[in-house]
């Protein structure tokens, strides 16, 4: 069994699924809401939810016979966690070009 973060940067490396985590992020949808905008079967739109569930992304309840699936966002702090380290390495790149590039102008010219 893959780690947690692992788990969820394999689900996440997927459209089809992000695009069905996008859609969660606006509220909770039954699976036939969720296949509505792919051209693929409702079969595989369910694997695809499988996979999210696996990775602790997404949750089901049961009402009735509505089964509708949620956001269960807590698994991407991980993902968020380990980019802003990232984040904090290429703004220092940016910012050494940054301060590169300025050097390389040349002075201003005096208009007299």
């Amino acid at each position: 069994m893959p780690d947690p973060l692992s788990a969820t940067l394999s689900a996440l490396a997927d459209p089809t699924r992000r695009a069905i985590l996008a859609r969660l992020a606006q509220g909770q949808a039954s699976v036939n809401e969720l296949a509505a905008p792919f051209d693929i079967t409702l079969a595989a739109v369910s694997r695809h939810i499988k996979v999210l569930e696996g990775a602790g992304l997404v949750s089901r309840s049961k009402k009735a016979q509505w089964r509708p699936c949620k956001l269960k966002a807590a698994p991407m702090r991980d993902v968020a966690a380990l980019l802003e380290n990232y984040r904090q390495f290429w703004e220092q790149d940016l910012d050494q070009l940054d301060y590169y590039l300025k050097a390389l102008q040349p002075p201003p010219r005096n208009k007299t």
